[in-house]
């Protein structure tokens, strides 16, 4: 009578640690870096492409005193710089009173900062003075009146004010200068990039769509 036959595996037994016998880790490179008087030791694991080393500088480069050229060295003086009002965009600068006396902006300075402003043009006005001007052709009469109220909104803690001419129902016209000198002057262009900020998309004319 047949019986039934057992299978036994023997596995190598592995040692196991002793409970008071520390971790050892793997082997360390360490790469030693000299800064001035002072000796840095950083301590990597063992790198697959090979150990990395580093040299100590030379007495010449000490001298230079390169390490206080380097991004992120500990002594490196960080200074926040307040910017100037003409660093400032036009539109975030304030208007200020402006001396009968002072002679008008000539024509090649205002020139250079009707690149600042959108959609604005110089005009001589007969006399050789200059004036800001900008034109709007809206959707219709009510909207006109709405650019009306928020050009009056955004200028009106300014202290300097465009001169606004409903020419039809649906166009607008805005013209800028400083009538103490008679010409133009830092502050027309500063109202005139504070009204380039007003929302004007929903009160333009509908665009057709042909079928």
């Amino acid at each position: 009578m047949a019986t039934a036959s057992s299978t036994h595996l023997h596995l190598p037994l592995l040692p196991l640690p002793h409970p008071h016998r520390r971790f050892s880790p793997p082997p360390t490179t360490l790469l030693r870096r000299k800064h001035r008087s002072a000796s840095v030791t950083v301590s990597v694991g063992a790198d697959k492409l090979g150990d990395f080393g580093a040299r100590d500088p030379f007495p010449a480069e000490i001298e230079s005193n390169f390490g206080e050229k380097v991004v992120g060295f500990s002594d490196t003086e960080h200074k926040i710089l307040i910017p100037n009002v003409r660093a400032l965009a036009l539109s975030q600068q304030q208007c200020i009173p402006v001396s009968s006396l002072q002679a008008p902006m000539a024509e090649d300075e205002a020139q250079k900062l009707l690149k600042k402003v959108v959609g604005w043009r110089l005009v001589d006005d007969g006399t050789g003075q200059f004036k800001l001007q900008c034109l709007w052709k809206l959707r219709d009469f009510k909207c006109s009146v709405e650019l009306i109220n928020r050009i009056c909104k955004v200028v009106e803690n300014v202290g300097h004010f465009p001169d606004l001419h409903l020419e039809q129902p649906n166009q607008l016209r805005a013209e800028l200068w400083t009538s103490s000198i008679g010409g133009l002057s830092m502050n027309d262009f500063i109202v005139a990039a504070k009204i380039d900020e007003i929302k004007t998309s929903d009160l333009a004319p509908r665009k057709r769509v042909w079928a």
